[in-house]
């Protein structure tokens, strides 16, 4: 996400901390470059003018100059820029209304309204206690109803029937209906796409609305639309007035304008991003976190609150109780394995942590190898359940073993052996150090190698 304008901007600021104090010409330099990183990132022209002009008057402002770390301090006043331009503040969901409250999804064909609102539709359900249904307006897209039935199956929420022929506005009449006679606490209506805007969609989404009366209506939007998001989001909010945005494809977009065009042509936040195909890869849109990936700061907080959905309460006691006690077997790393894999792999782990940009700059473009877990995983269910408990019982015969069983080489069981050897290792100098002793910075440092 942002890969593109994060390296261009963390690369502009390279030679900003090279410096011990800046002058003007220093300035105008960074932000000819800050300018170009997002016109290539496909940020609306106007958008970016304001944001420069915005940003000059902030710099001279604080008069950062002749500070002592000025470098810093332009990327503080870069990340603040950042924060207000992608909205400020994370947009909750608008439920305020007696039930059931109506949440109309609009946009283009294939921005993802149908994924979007089964993803939005599980996560009421699972995060807010939300009895949802679902129902689907498009009758011009073969299968499209079909399609929302298919996906509120895997989401776990109810979805009108379908009724052969009939039209938009006698659906919505009768999930309002089905919403209420059913007690649902929230209906989602999927409204049909359009290759381009026409005055046919807008006419038809106006008069759903009116009928409807939502207490969102939320415009979807691909994040690799470019430059063209600007008219999207312009003329959707003219004809039907959004109250929120949703980006899908957010993990795949290396330029991400879109999500910095779309927020400020129309004054509405962006509320959710997609982040994946899976019905759980949907995410509220934090503007604080965002504004960090892109400068590559990291997203601790959203790695964190990864962490806790993926692993249960039970899980991380007994883990840390055995880490205290110095204990750490296979069964202990293929636990760790099935963890990582359960927060979306280790490349979307190491996605938050701070300076990755740098690391995949040293990768010279190789890419992360989600199969090697799969394959260490693989060698571990191999070994006999002494094997797994006591790993010194693997010697050389053994190690054959469990390659020919795991369709794997020895030189790869060897290699999990020996990380499994290093962890051990820190896991009995955890056990020597104690809580007190981790909680101590310079023992920390040693047990890290500094």
């Amino acid at each position: 996400m942002f890969d593109s304008l994060s390296k261009k901007l963390t690369g502009s600021f390279e030679q900003l901390f090279r410096k011990g104090t800046l002058n003007e010409a220093d300035v105008d330099s960074a932000l000819r470059d800050v300018r170009m990183a997002l016109l290539e990132a496909d940020v609306a022209l106007p958008v970016v003018k304001q944001f420069i002009a915005g940003l000059k008057e902030k710099i001279v402002g604080e008069k950062i100059i002749a500070t002592v770390s000025p470098g810093n301090m332009v990327i503080k006043l870069v990340h603040d820029a950042l924060v207000e331009l992608l909205g400020g503040q994370t947009a909750e969901l608008n439920l305020a209304v007696a039930p059931p409250a109506v949440i109309l999804m609009c946009g283009l064909q294939g921005s993802g309204k149908t994924t979007s609102s089964g993803k939005l539709a599980k996560r009421l359900r699972e995060k807010h206690g939300k009895r949802v249904l679902v129902a689907s307006l498009d009758v011009y897209r073969p299968a499209a109803q079909q399609q929302l039935a298919t996906v509120a199956e895997a989401a776990g929420v109810a979805c009108l029937p379908i009724v052969a022929e009939e039209q938009p506005l006698t659906i919505t009449a009768r999930a309002l209906q089905a919403a209420r006679t059913g007690n649902h606490d929230v209906l989602i209506l999927d409204t049909a796409g359009r290759l381009h805007i026409d005055e046919a969609l807008m006419s038809e989404l106006q008069q759903v609305k009116t009928l409807a009366a939502p207490i969102e209506t939320l415009l979807v939007a691909d994040a690799m639309t470019g430059q063209d998001a600007l008219n999207v989001a312009r003329q959707f909010h003219d004809a039907i007035g959004v109250t929120g945005l949703i980006l899908t494809r957010l993990d795949g977009d290396a330029r991400g304008g879109a999500a910095l065009s779309m927020r400020q042509v129309t004054g509405q936040p962006v509320k959710f991003a997609g982040i994946g195909e899976k019905l759980d890869e949907f995410e509220p849109f934090h503007p604080e976190r965002i504004a960090s990936r892109i400068l590559d700061k990291g997203d601790i907080v959203s790695l964190v609150e990864r962490a806790q959905e993926a692993i249960s309460g039970e899980d991380a006691d007994k883990s840390a109780k055995r880490m205290m006690e110095g204990k750490f077997d296979m069964n202990d790393l293929l636990q760790q394995m099935r963890q990582i894999n359960k927060m979306g792999g280790i490349g979307s782990v190491m996605s938050f942590m701070p300076g990755m940009g740098k690391i995949k700059d040293m990768m010279n473009g190789q890419t992360i190898d989600e199969r090697a877990i799969k394959r260490q995983e693989a060698i571990i269910l191999a070994m006999t359940t002494a094997e797994r408990a006591k790993p010194t019982l693997l010697n050389a015969s053994r190690r054959r073993r469990i390659a020919n069983g795991s369709g794997t080489t020895v030189q790869q069981v060897n290699q999990l052996v020996k990380q499994y050897q290093q962890m051990e290792t820190m896991m009995k100098q955890i056990k020597k150090m104690g809580m007190k002793g981790m909680m101590n910075p310079m023992a920390l440092k040693r047990m890290f190698g500094g």
